[in-house]
């Protein structure tokens, strides 16, 4: 654990939403233990039945008074998250979404092969969903806040066996700009995070992505991979008041990585 004891609980006073964690190997796990190390209380959510057993260990770990299922494609139930933070709290100041799903055909497929389910699907879960958080999340974000979502550099540059997340995560990324601009007058940044790659549940759905962790770490400039902590550590302080003026942009935290040819 890279995170470091604070005494000064630089977040205290704030509230957030974190979606997308699997196990404690995920990246949004990584940003939860830095909110809740600066003083943030957070509400959690799970994909389903399945996933509920590894994600309420670290819910009672970050002791989240809201721990509620969330599947993004199912109808109704990302409103009944925001309807219970607003029951509980009142208010919101910030939102982790940290997901992204492919099926497995359509990832692996070339992208001139997509099928229009396979495509549509990407979409939903990868962009789309944000799109409505940033809509839900609006109007409980009475102070301002910050809305997170997280991207890769496969976005911008081809990279091998990425396929068609990268084009989702180019809209993704297209998205973040769009919200920054209308939501900005209610003091609502948006933020896209690029770490570099990480060996999460999700990343081993992508052929080959040892070797790509080996490039990554041979040619970044800071030669070491980029770790939960650190993508963690780096969002924690965006959503401080600090860094109001900070908004729109992606933001790389991947050790210099995507500077290098």
């Amino acid at each position: 654990m890279m995170i470091p004891e604070v005494k000064a609980k630089l977040l205290e006073g704030k509230r957030g939403l974190v979606v997308g964690i699997a196990n404690d190997q995920s990246i949004a796990w990584g940003c939860a233990r830095a909110f809740r190390a600066l003083g943030a209380e957070l509400a959690v959510t799970y994909l389903n039945d399945k996933a509920r057993p590894h994600v309420e260990p670290l819910a009672d770990a970050l002791e989240a008074p809201i721990f509620l299922p969330l599947d993004v494609s199912v109808p109704g139930q990302l409103e009944a998250v925001f309807d219970s933070i607003m029951e509980y709290w009142g208010e919101l100041d910030f939102v982790v979404h940290s997901i992204a799903f492919s099926p497995k055909e359509t990832l692996q497929g070339r992208v001139v092969d997509v099928p229009r389910d396979g495509f549509l699907k990407t979409m939903e879960i990868s962009c789309w969903s944000f799109i409505r958080m940033a809509h839900l999340a609006e109007p409980l974000m009475k102070r301002g806040g910050t809305l997170f979502t997280m991207t890769y550099y496969g976005s911008q540059m081809v990279v091998k066996n990425y396929n068609i997340m990268g084009v989702a995560k180019a809209a993704l990324e297209s998205t973040v700009r769009y919200l920054a601009a209308e939501l900005g007058p209610q003091g609502i940044r948006v933020h896209a995070i690029s770490p570099g790659p990480l060996a999460t549940r999700a990343a081993s759905g992508i052929p080959e992505f040892d070797a790509l962790l080996n490039k990554a770490q041979e040619t970044a400039p800071s030669r070491s991979l980029v770790s939960i902590d650190d993508v963690g550590m780096a969002t924690a302080f965006l959503a401080h008041d600090a860094a109001r003026l900070i908004t729109g942009d992606t933001i790389y935290i991947d050790g210099g990585y995507h500077i290098i040819d």
